[in-house]
C-alpha cells in the first residue's frame, strides 16, 4: 500500500511490505537497516509480530521504488512482497488482514508438520536412552540411525541453518546459530565414528542432534501459533459493521445499497435491532441505542433528533433516520481499528534471555573449541584425540537443556493455568505479566456484571407490592433491558424460593405470575418508556422527560432521592398514572436501575494489592457510576467518561508516569485499543472476541479475581524459566572445561546433556502443583 500524506508541505509516501523469514528481533533490525539504506527512504520500521515493514520516503513511491524496497529485503536474506489493500468502508483492510491470517495459518501448519515429522523420527533414536537403565538394549543399526537423523538434521533443521547463515552475515549470534553448530557437531561426530568404527552403533550421537532440533522446533511452533493471532483482532473489529445500508432519497423512497456507496450527508434508515452502519446525527425518530461495545456505557442510551450515533452500535426499539457525518476510515469504529494496529506496531519485541546470552555464548564456544584443538595439537596429542576433544566441547555446549528450559516451563505453567481458567498466549505475555505493577480495570462487564438490575424501588401513596405489580404489568411485553430487570425483580419478589439454574440469564425467568393486573394496549413510546391501560387508566413507566410531559409531580423527597441515585450513576425511571378528565396525573413510584459489582471484584483488588500491584479504574461510564464502584472496591484512582482512544492514552500516561509495567483488564470492543497499548492485555472471555484477540492473557471465566491468578502463575512460571536457564548454563560451565581438558569424552558429554534435560523438565513439572491464589 502506498499512502500520501501532506506534512509541512512535503508529500510523504508510506509503503507496506509483508516480510517472510524473520525469526527474532535481530532479523527485524537487519531488515530495517537494509530498507533504510535505499536512496530516498526517510525511515523504516518492522513489526516482528505482524511480519510487516513500513517504509517512509520523501516522495511518492513509484513501482520501481517499491521493487527497490523488495530487492533490499531479498539482499538481506529475507523474502518480501508489497501489501495489496482493498479498502473496505470501515477503513479496515479486511482483504489484507485476511491474507495475513491465511499466511499465518499456512505457516503454523508447516511448523506443526515439521515438528511432528521431527518427533516421529527422533523417538526411535532417543528410545535406547530410556530403556538402557532397565537393561533393555534397543539400539538401532548404525545405517538406520544415520537415515533418521539425516532427515531431521537437514530437512526439519533446515531453517536453523538458514537463520544461522543470516546471523553470520550480520556478524551476530543467536539461538539458531547455536542450534546449528551444536547439532552439526553431534551429527558430524557420529558420522565420523560410524566411518571409523563400522558396525559399532553404540557410540553414536545422532539422538543428541535430532532431539535438540525437535525440542527447539516445538518452541518455534508455539511462536508461530501466537503470531497467527495478531490479525484476528482487526478482522473481528471489521466484522462489526454491516455490509449494506438502507438509504432514503429526496422523494422519501428507501432502498438498500452496498455500504461503500453511502456518502456524507446521505440519510440512512436504521430499523430496530440493526447495527448502525455509519457515524451520524439522528434526523428523525426516537429510540435507545446500545453503545456498550463502543463507548463502555453500561445501559442503552436514549437517542432523538440532533443526537449522535456511532457505527457498530445497536439500535433498540425505534426506527431512526440518520444523517451520515462520517464513513469509511473516518468512523469511530475505523479509528479504533487503526489504534489497535498502531498500538501493536509500537510494541518492541522482547529480546529473549537465551538469545542475549547466546550472542556472547556462541563465539565463546567457538573460540574454546578452536583453542582445545590447537592446544592438544601443540601438546603433541594425536590429531584424532585433538578433534575428539574439540568436538566434545561443542557437544557439551549443544543447547539441549537450553532448548527445553523455556518451552518446558511454559507448557507446564500455561497448562496448569488453563485448568484454572487462565489462558496465556505466549512467552512474551508471560514475561510481561510477571512484571506487572499496575492493573487498569475496565468497569462494565469486568468489575461489574454489565447487566442492569433494579437497585431501588420506592412507592408513594401506594403499597410497594402493588406498585411493583403495576410496573411489571406495564413492562410485561417489553424486551428492553430495563424491563427485563424489572420483571426479574418482580419474579423474585413473587416467588422468593425460586433460584436461577446455572447458566440461566436473569432475562429468561419464567412468565410473571397470573396475579399481575390485566394490562391492555401496551406499547413502547420511543425516547420515553412504556405504557399500558390498567383498570381504565393509562399507566406509564418512563423517564424524567415523560414525567414532565404528563404533568406529574413527585414528592420533594422523591426528587431529592432521584438526584442522589443519578449522581451514583443509576438510571432513574418513574411509575406514573396518567391524568383522566379532572383527575390529575400522579407519581406512584421511583425506579432506579444500575450495574452491580461482581461478588469477586473486591477480592480481586485486595489480592493484587497483597502482591504489590495497584488497581486503577478506567471506564467510559459516567463519573457517578465510576466513583460508586471505585469506592465499593477500594480503588483510589478513577478515570471516567473515557472514549476508546482516550483509554489507550491513559494507559500510555500510566506507563510514562510510573515507569512500571501496566496491564489492562477489559472485555469490550472499546477496550481493544487500551489492551493493545498496555504492556500486557488481560481479556475476559465472557466479553468480545476483539478484546481477547488484542490481549496477551484471556480469563475463561468472567471472574476478575483471575487477574491475580494470571499474575501469580506468570511469576511462578518465569521463575522456573530462570531456574532452568541457570542450571542449563551451570552444566555447560562445568562440562566445557572438563571436555577441553580431555576428561569428558563425547559419550559422557551426551549423557550430561540428557541429565541436564531431565533436570530442567522435572523442575518445570513442579508447576503442576499450583492450585491458584487463595480466596480470602
Amino acid at each position: 500500500m502506498t499512502d500520501l500524506v501532506s506534512l509541512t508541505g512535503v508529500d510523504v509516501s508510506t509503503t507496506e511490505l509483508d516480510i517472510e523469514g524473520m525469526t527474532c528481533a535481530s532479523c527485524a533490525a537487519r531488515v530495517e537497516k537494509a530498507l533504510a539504506r535505499v536512496p530516498g527512504v526517510t525511515g523504516a520500521s518492522v513489526n516482528l509480530a505482524t511480519e510487516r515493514a513500513t517504509v517512509r520516503a520523501a516522495a511518492p513511491a513509484a513501482p520501481g521504488d517499491v521493487q527497490q524496497f523488495v530487492d533490499a529485503v531479498v539482499r538481506a536474506g529475507y523474502q518480501a512482497r508489497p501489501v495489496v489493500h482493498e479498502q473496505d468502508p470501515s477503513g479496515a483492510d479486511e482483504h489484507a488482514s485476511t491474507n495475513i491470517g491465511d499466511t499465518r495459518v499456512r505457516q503454523a501448519r508447516r511448523e506443526l508438520g515439521a515438528l511432528v515429522l521431527a518427533a516421529l523420527l527422533s523417538a526411535p533414536l532417543a528410545l535406547p536412552m530410556l530403556t538402557a537403565p532397565f537393561g533393555i538394549a534397543s539400539v538401532l543399526p548404525a545405517w538406520l540411525q544415520l537415515a533418521l537423523a539425516s532427515i531431521v538434521q537437514f530437512v526439519c533443521g533446515a531453517r536453523f541453518y538458514v537463520s544461522a547463515y543470516r546471523a553470520v552475515r550480520a556478524r551476530a549470534g543467536n539461538m539458531d546459530l547455536l542450534v546449528a553448530l551444536g547439532t552439526s557437531a553431534a551429527y558430524g561426530l557420529s558420522v565420523w565414528q560410524m566411518a571409523a568404527h563400522p558396525g559399532d552403533a553404540m557410540h553414536l550421537y545422532f539422538e543428541a542432534s535430532a532431539v535438540v532440533i525437535t525440542l527447539v522446533r516445538l518452541g518455534k511452533w508455539l511462536e508461530a501459533r501466537a503470531k497467527r493471532e495478531t490479525t484476528d483482532a482487526i478482522r473481528a473489529l471489521a466484522a462489526l459493521r454491516p455490509d449494506r445500508a438502507r438509504v432514503k432519497d429526496e422523494l422519501g423512497d428507501v432502498r438498500e445499497v452496498p455500504l461503500e456507496q453511502v456518502r456524507v450527508g446521505t440519510i440512512v434508515v436504521v430499523r430496530p435491532g440493526e447495527r448502525v452502519p455509519v457515524d451520524g446525527l439522528v434526523a428523525a425518530g426516537q429510540t435507545h441505542v446500545d453503545e456498550s461495545l463502543i463507548t463502555g456505557e453500561s445501559l442503552p442510551v436514549a437517542k432523538g433528533p440532533g443526537e449522535r450515533v456511532t457505527a457498530g452500535s445497536v439500535n433498540g426499539e425505534g426506527t431512526l433516520d440518520v444523517t451520515t457525518t462520517a464513513t469509511g476510515a473516518e468512523t469511530t469504529l475505523a479509528r479504533i481499528i487503526r489504534l489497535v494496529e498502531s498500538a501493536q506496531a509500537e510494541k518492541a519485541p522482547i529480546q529473549r534471555l537465551v538469545d542475549r546470552v547466546s550472542a556472547v555464548f556462541v563465539p565463546t564456544i567457538l573460540v574454546l573449541a578452536a583453542a582445545t584443538l590447537a592446544g592438544w595439537l601443540l601438546a603433541g596429542a594425536p590429531a584424532q584425540t585433538a578433534i575428539l576433544d574439540a568436538v566434545s566441547v561443542l557437544v557439551i555446549a549443544c543447547p539441549c537443556a537450553l532448548g527445553l528450559a523455556t518451552p518446558a516451563a511454559l507448557m507446564a505453567g500455561t497448562g496448569v493455568a488453563a485448568r484454572h481458567g487462565v489462558l496465556i498466549k505466549d512467552a512474551e505475555a508471560l514475561e510481561l505479566a510477571q512484571r506487572v505493577s499496575i492493573v487498569a480495570f475496565d468497569k462494565t462487564g469486568t468489575l461489574t456484571t454489565g447487566k442492569p438490575t433494579l437497585v431501588a424501588f420506592e412507592s408513594f401513596g401506594i403499597a410497594r407490592d402493588a406498585a411493583l405489580a403495576l410496573a411489571a404489568a406495564v413492562e410485561h411485553n417489553s424486551d428492553h433491558p430495563l424491563a427485563r430487570a424489572l420483571l426479574a425483580e418482580y419474579d423474585a419478589q413473587s416467588a422468593p424460593s425460586r433460584s436461577l439454574d446455572e447458566g440461566e440469564d436473569e432475562g429468561e425467568l419464567r412468565e410473571p405470575s397470573s396475579s399481575l393486573p390485566a394490562a391492555r394496549h401496551a406499547q413502547a413510546v420511543a425516547g420515553r418508556g412504556m405504557q399500558a391501560e390498567i383498570g381504565g387508566r393509562i399507566v406509564c413507566v418512563g423517564n424524567d422527560r415523560w414525567l414532565g410531559e404528563l404533568g406529574a409531580e413527585p414528592p420533594a423527597q422523591a426528587r431529592a432521592r432521584a438526584e442522589q441515585l443519578e449522581a451514583a450513576g443509576n438510571t432513574v425511571s418513574w411509575l406514573i398514572r396518567a391524568g383522566a378528565g379532572e383527575v390529575p396525573a400522579e407519581t406512584l413510584a421511583l425506579l432506579a436501575f444500575g450495574d452491580t459489582v461482581k461478588p469477586s471484584a473486591r477480592a480481586a483488588v485486595e489480592q493484587l494489592a497483597a502482591r504489590g500491584v495497584r488497581s486503577v479504574l478506567v471506564t467510559g461510564d459516567n463519573r457517578g457510576a465510576a466513583a460508586s464502584v471505585a469506592a465499593a472496591l477500594g480503588i483510589d484512582e478513577v478515570h471516567a467518561q473515557v472514549l476508546p482512544e482516550d483509554k489507550a492514552v491513559i494507559v500510555a500516561q500510566l506507563k510514562a508516569r510510573t515507569g512500571q509495567v501496566v496491564a489492562m483488564a477489559g472485555d469490550g470492543i472499546n477496550d481493544a485499543p487500551a489492551l493493545a497499548a498496555a504492556d500486557i492485555g488481560i481479556a475476559l472471555a465472557t466479553g468480545t472476541d476483539v478484546a481477547m484477540h488484542a490481549a496477551g492473557i484471556t480469563l475463561m471465566r468472567g471472574d476478575p479475581a483471575l487477574v491475580a491468578d494470571a499474575i501469580d502463575i506468570s511469576r511462578r512460571t518465569y521463575r522456573k524459566i530462570q531456574q532452568n536457564l541457570f542450571w542449563a548454563f551451570v552444566y555447560n560451565l562445568i562440562g566445557i572445561p572438563l571436555a577441553a581438558l580431555g576428561l569428558l569424552n563425547p559419550m559422557f558429554a551426551g549423557a550430561a546433556m540428557a541429565f541436564s534435560s531431565v533436570s530442567v523438565v522435572t523442575n518445570a513439572l513442579l508447576l503442576k502443583r499450583w492450585k491458584g491464589v487463595e480466596r480470602g
